[in-house]
Formats: C-alpha cells, structure tokens, sequence
C-alpha cells in the first residue's frame, strides 16, 4: 500500500520500529571508512604537506580561531583515526562519537584550502549519529551493558541519515541545471579529453558528444537515486549504479575518498531487514557476538525525544535553505563564489588564476612586488587566485607581514585574472582597491570585477 506525506511525517511512522542493525552495519563501515581515511592521510604525508609545512593559513569566516596545531596535528589525527575505529567497534559510542564529531571537522577547519564536499557530508553525519542508538547492535558497549542490546530501533533514526544523502544528491543535481553543465558540457568537455589515455575507453572521451552524455546523466543520477534507492524493487539496481558511477569518477577525477564515501554511505538506504539477515548469519556462526535476537524496541524518553526531533528539525531546515543562500549575493555565483561552500556543488567549473599583488608604502609610496611563492603552497596560491574570500585573507596576511617589516601604512593592491569553463582570462578584482583596508564578512564584495556573461540555471 502506498503511503501519503502525511502518514509518512506522520509521528506513528517516524515512531515506527525498524531493524537496529542497519544502524550498526553503517556504523561499522562508516567508522572503518574514516580509519582508513586518517591512515591514508598519515601514509602519505599529507598531514606534513598540508597542516605543518605551510607558513599561513585560510580560515573560515566565523571559525578564526581554530588554529593549526604544528606537530600536535599528528596526535589530533590520530585521536580522530582511535575515535573512529572505536565508533566502528561501538566502545563508549556516544563519548567516541563526540570526539571523532570534534577531532574530525577540527581538521577540517584548520585551511579551507582543503575544503571537500564529502569533508562537510562526514562531519554532517557524526553530528547526526552522536544523537542516534547506532550501539544498540553489534557493539561491544552491548557486549559489556546488556541492556543496551535492542533488535529493534525507531525508523526515524536511519531515515535521518537517509534524509542527508538525499539532501546531498537532490542539491548536487539542482546545481548541475546550469547552462554550461547542460549546454556547453562544461568543464566536463575541458577534463575528460585529459584522461584519453585510459585503458579500454580512454579514446571515447576525445569525442565532445561523450562530454554531453556525462553531463547529462550526471545530473539525471544526482536528482534521482535517492528515489530509486529508497524504493524497495528499484534498489539493488540502483545501487549498482552508485558503485559503478562512483568508481568510474574515481578513476577519472582526483576528488580524494568522495566515491567511497557515497558508496559506502548508501548502504543505509537497504532494508533494514537485510541487515538484520545477515547479521543473523553472523550471529550463528559466533554466538558469544552482541547481537541482538530477542524483539527489543529501542525507545527514547519523551522530552528527550522530542528534544532530538526539535534539534534535528531545525538541522535539516538549515541544510535545505543553507544552498539557497547565494540568492542574496549580486553577480554570478561561479564567478564571485559568494554562497558556492557548503552547498553541494561537485565538479561544477573548471577556474583557472593568475593573481598578482603588489604592497605599497601608505607614507613614501614606495611599491613591493610580492612573490607568492614566499608565503603559500602551491595548491593555496592556486585556491587563492580564484576565490574572493582567499584574496581578501591573503592581503590581510601581506598587510600585516610588511608591517613587521617596517612599511607604514601598507596597501595591498590585487590584479588578478580568472578564466572560468573555457572562456577567456578576464580580470577578476579592481585594481585600484586597497585590499589592506577591506573587511572579511558575509556581505558581497564590492571589489570584485562584475562577469560579463550569463551562466542560466540555478
């Protein structure tokens, strides 16, 4: 029987009791996702090249005060790697599940440089699963407390996780209705020529019509696989969808764990009676594991309930207005990228810099050409070139530097040229404005050069 908005919102469903153990299953995989995650950052030698080594870094507006740790940063990760594989045993969950929550977006905050998607979506959830039963099942705090063992758990726990990934494949497709996405296959027709030299099908993206049916699947998938997830006869196939998709972008694109995260993610969507099945299997095979085989419903007390349905209702009303946010900016969003963070815009442009700064004495007038090379990496000069926000912070960091040494009054002054999806470098900043003396903010900055064509869409 098919089910209307209001039975679904309705507070019998949301209270309706569904297995623990998709709860637990996810908690598992997601937890050794992260593990693995902070092991791969440590193995490579990111946490140096990206925490340590830079002499500055960018901060997010609002957050100045979460500061690079130097070599505390190695213990931070591996708090977050410990925290994350505890979570994923269940050991003091709701106390690991804090500090995997904190150790995890803390990292995240040091430099917006690093600013990923699948970065905000785990932090989104650790929040999310601090709140939830997730140690009902198959964890070792059921081991040591018994009572805690409950087979059954309320729908609405899994269906907010289920709910942010549909937020997040929803908002990815809206964006994707542009028209340099949809029209002019862009920037996919500028990258996947580049990966021509992929084995078996690595001549196919020399063709332009290839970049348009990326283009347009990519955002039919975006905007649909949550429903054909969520539906119980479309989902094994939409699922291998998702894994086929994801590992294909993996493949070509260097966007970091961001396909194993959704792949891993959507295993939230299947029926929680799976999970149960097949923890069932487990359960017979080991019978001393804590998991539950008795009809233990999993139920919150009252107020704190509707304490956690209060506080989640106004976190997913944030994530649904938060994307819309750059309504209230003037100018093109790819050009200005005022409201473009946070809001689930995946490979949306290709935006290339060329920024040039230059600090003058405010007393003799005498002019400094700046090297950006002395002050940020590679992949910073690169961010900084292009985003408004960077530009302002970089010469907030020139201003205050050439104070120290010994310039009186220091002006900064940008000429900075942009090249966004193919088109021409065009000046990006007023090159008569003292950056020094403009403030960071959420309000448009007047500063930037206006974009002399018309992207369509949303």
């Amino acid at each position: 029987m098919s089910r209307t908005l209001p039975d679904i919102l309705s507070k019998a469903y949301l209270r309706k009791p569904v297995y623990s153990a998709s709860l637990a299953v996810f908690r598992i995989v997601f937890g050794l996702m992260i593990l693995g995650s902070t092991v791969r950052f440590w193995l490579k030698g990111w946490i140096d090249e990206l925490y340590i080594k830079p002499q500055y870094f960018f901060h997010y507006y609002g957050f100045e005060w979460v500061r690079p740790l130097g070599q505390y940063t190695y213990t931070l990760f591996a708090l977050c790697g410990i925290s994350a594989l505890m979570f994923a045993l269940g050991l003091w969950y709701r106390l690991v599940a804090i500090l995997l929550f904190l150790s995890f977006t803390y990292i995240e905050l040091m430099d917006k440089t690093n600013y990923l998607n699948h970065y905000y979506f785990v932090s989104l959830v650790l929040f999310l699963m601090i709140w939830l039963p997730a140690n009902s099942n198959f964890s070792i705090d059921a081991k040591r407390r018994s009572a805690l063992l409950n087979r059954f758990i309320p729908l609405w726990t899994v269906g907010s996780i289920r709910l942010m990934m549909g937020i997040l494949y929803v908002y990815a497709g809206l964006a994707k209705l542009n028209s340099d996405w949809l029209l002019k296959a862009m920037p996919l027709r500028l990258w996947l020529p580049a990966q021509n030299d992929t084995p078996v099908i690595g001549d196919l993206f020399n063709h332009v019509w290839i970049a348009y049916a990326f283009s347009w699947f990519g955002a039919i998938y975006d905007l649909t696989i949550p429903f054909f997830l969520i539906n119980r006869k479309t989902r094994p196939y939409a699922y291998i969808a998702v894994v086929v998709f994801h590992v294909l972008t993996s493949i070509l694109f260097p966007i970091g764990m961001f396909p194993y995260v959704m792949i891993v993610s959507a295993l939230v969507f299947f029926d929680s009676a799976d999970a149960d099945r097949l923890l069932m299997k487990i359960k017979h095979t080991w019978a001393s594991l804590p998991i539950a085989i008795s009809d233990n419903v999993f139920t919150f007390a009252r107020l704190r309930a509707r304490g956690i349905l209060l506080m989640f209702g106004c976190f997913f009303l944030l994530q649904v207005l938060l994307p819309w946010r750059y309504l209230l900016y003037k100018g093109e969003l790819f050009w200005t990228e005022e409201g473009y963070r946070f809001s689930w815009r995946v490979m949306l442009m290709e935006k290339m810099g060329y920024a040039q700064f230059v600090v003058k004495d405010g007393v003799t007038g005498e002019k400094i050409a700046v090297n950006n090379n002395e002050f940020l990496t590679k992949n910073q000069e690169k961010m900084m070139a292009t985003q408004s926000d960077f530009v302002l912070q970089y010469a907030q960091i020139l201003k205050h530097y050439y104070e120290k040494q010994g310039v009186r009054q220091p002006e900064v002054y940008a000429t900075i040229y942009v090249g966004l999806n193919g088109r021409r470098s065009r000046l990006y900043t007023d090159t008569a404005v003292n950056l020094a003396d403009e403030k960071d903010g959420l309000k448009h900055k007047t500063w930037l050069m206006p974009f002399s064509d018309k992207i369509y869409g949303l």
